[in-house]
């Protein structure tokens, strides 16, 4: 079943509870994909895929323990495509560290948060990826470390040997903000991801 669009767009959500969710939305509108803003448990069951931005973790994790919030959302990512970017990456993960925190253990990874410093050791970066179309940009900020993966994940870009991409099955999680670049090769990477489940579920 699939709830995409009259124009055949996949309807993907980003959860608009903190972080740049509005930059997520244009970046998806500019992927191919027809993007909602996510506030409510309910608009779960309307969407193909999800994406769980930055902003800061625990923050997510007390407003999502209110309204049943948090169980909904983590049979939502067991089984249907989702994307996380820095806080989101860090809430996917197996393992969270520096300190260890609950999360929502979808992706085989340990996630180290804060790994590069405060705010202020944000950084922009080119680098070369798996993804087709020559370097990226990487925009960081209080960016988290994934310090493992299992041997379950594809490592789709590194920083200084740590994965800053990985993809497994219908998870995708960036330790950057692709949102912030102008470049949309890894929303559509995402919004591929979830035209494919929703091909194998028709």
């Amino acid at each position: 079943m699939t709830s995409a669009n009259e124009q055949g767009q996949p309807r993907i959500g980003v959860l608009a509870i903190q972080g740049d969710f509005d930059a997520h939305a244009t970046a998806l509108r500019e992927a191919g994909a027809d993007p909602v803003l996510v506030r409510k448990p309910e608009q779960l069951d309307n969407i193909d895929g999800l994406i769980i931005p930055g902003g800061e973790s625990t923050t997510f994790l007390k407003f999502l323990e209110r309204d049943g919030f948090l169980s909904t959302l983590q049979s939502f990512v067991s089984t249907r495509p989702t994307f996380g970017t820095c806080a989101g990456c860090i809430l996917l993960a197996k393992e969270v560290t520096h300190p260890s925190q609950a999360s929502l253990g979808v992706l085989d990874a340990t996630v180290e948060r804060n790994a590069y410093g405060r705010q202020i050791d944000s950084s922009i970066e080119v680098s070369d990826t798996k993804l087709p179309g020559g370097p990226l940009e990487l925009v960081y900020i209080r960016a988290p470390r994934i310090v493992k993966t299992g041997p379950g994940v594809s490592i789709l870009a590194e920083r200084a040997g740590f994965p800053v991409l990985v993809e497994q099955g219908h998870i995708l999680a960036a330790t950057f903000h692709p949102e912030l670049s102008s470049d949309r090769r890894v929303h559509r990477r995402f919004v591929d991801l979830v035209r494919e489940h929703i091909a194998r579920q028709s």
